[in-house]
């Protein structure tokens, strides 16, 4: 699965944030722009190319054929009587090497050629990784941006209810308390507007790291967390994670394990090693060629043992690959479930608390303003209104969150998008 396709399936995602938060004199930062962002310039990305490099030179080292070696033997010297010195000796010039037998070395080279795959596959997990956590705190930061808005309001809120207390304490209709609770509770979402500012700034700066930025070169971000579009069921979305990345990885690792398995019972067949000469006689002034070669003898038992290890490396990773896949079932499961729940929630806090909370807030306002409500039932109607907005901005916010981890674990788009580029 070529890279380009999992930035196109995140991209979707992006698509999604489609409502504009723009400011006056500012460029928000959109999902895709973050995921080209990670792209480009995370540093984790960047050691592949340098293993692939890596791979390159152990692929040249492998395709070698056995080393010639050059020898001088010097026989007969430094004897007694008439082999006193060096005027009897002999001298011995060769050239020797193996014969290897047993397609050692293309066995050596699908070793080495088996792992490119393997660390291609790494590198299209490792890239989804990445995307996810992108787009992961993405939503997170976007979420306390829309916290921030929410603890805006809930300042003005708090500052209106203060100066309406502070009316009606002047009138003498309400005790000098009320205004100094107000006065509190005042203060109070002002030290979260704040305490949200803060936060906002530290998830900034994590979404920045993910490209390598040490400061954020954005102000706000520009998204809808109440877009999630539709999703196949759950069977179809689990069909996906078989050829996702992560699956693949075990795939190229069962090519690697066969490949060794060929080195191994290559290794069981005996290499010829030879070698010529010439020897030179110093007595006789006279020269003469020399032969020779070796077998070494039962290789093939000797070698039952790297036989047996390749063989059992090979059938554990059939294992492991359905325990990974077991565990991949398992978060996709949660994922897609939770996913669906958040959607209800949101729905229903949208149709159904939110207008009625807001109306409820509108008359208990009046009623205290007549006299008829106390000043504790009408900021309970207001902490019940804002505190189902957060509950609001929460679900949606998971129901993301859950959405972005089922596009990783399938490594493909969740829904298509109105508009969107097709693959």
């Amino acid at each position: 699965m070529p890279c380009h396709f999992i930035i196109h399936a995140f991209c979707l995602l992006a698509l999604a944030f489609g409502s504009a938060l723009a400011h006056a004199g500012e460029k928000p930062l959109t999902l895709s722009e973050a995921l080209s962002r990670a792209m480009a310039q995370n540093p984790g990305l960047q050691v592949f190319d340098f293993r692939l490099q890596g791979l390159e030179g152990r692929r040249l080292t492998a395709d070698q054929n056995p080393a010639l070696e050059a020898g001088l033997e010097v026989e007969n010297f430094l004897g007694s009587d008439n082999l006193r010195g060096v005027d009897g000796a002999e001298y011995t010039l060769s050239l020797s090497s193996v014969l290897e037998l047993g397609g050692k070395r293309q066995a050596r080279v699908s070793v080495v050629e088996s792992r490119y795959g393997r660390v291609e596959a790494e590198r299209r997990a490792e890239t989804l990784d990445l995307l996810g956590q992108v787009t992961q705190r993405f939503v997170a930061t976007l979420a306390l941006q829309e916290k921030l808005e929410l603890a805006a309001e809930a300042v003005a809120l708090a500052e209106a209810t203060h100066e309406i207390v502070t009316r009606r304490a002047d009138r003498g209709a309400a005790p000098q308390a009320e205004v100094l609770r107000a006065r509190a509770a005042l203060t109070q979402s002002r030290i979260e507007q704040s305490r949200l500012r803060a936060a906002y700034e530290s998830r900034k700066m994590a979404l920045a790291s993910l490209w390598g930025d040490t400061s954020p070169d954005f102000q706000m971000l520009e998204g809808d967390l109440f877009q999630f579009g539709s999703s196949d069921n759950f069977d179809a979305l689990y069909q996906r994670v078989s050829d996702s990345p992560a699956i693949q990885i075990y795939a190229s690792e069962q090519r690697i394990r066969e490949a060794e398995i060929q080195l191994a019972r290559s290794q069981s067949e005996s290499d010829i090693r030879w070698q010529v000469g010439v020897r030179r006689f110093e007595e006789t002034d006279d020269t003469a060629l020399t032969a020779g070669f070796s077998v070494p003898l039962f290789s093939g038992r000797r070698n039952r043992g790297e036989v047996q290890a390749a063989l059992a490396a090979r059938d554990e990773v059939r294992f492991r690959r359905e325990d990974t896949l077991l565990r991949l079932h398992s978060r996709l499961f949660d994922a897609y479930h939770l996913r669906q729940q958040s959607i209800e929630t949101v729905e229903q806090i949208r149709s159904q608390m939110l207008p009625d909370l807001t109306e409820a807030l509108t008359q208990t306002r009046e009623a205290y303003e007549n006299g008829r409500y106390s000043y504790v039932e009408w900021t309970a109607a207001q902490r019940e209104l804002l505190s189902a907005r957060e509950a609001l901005v929460d679900a949606a916010t998971t129901a993301l969150l859950n959405q972005a981890l089922i596009e990783q674990l399938t490594a493909q788009p969740l829904a298509t998008v109105p508009g969107a580029p097709t693959r």
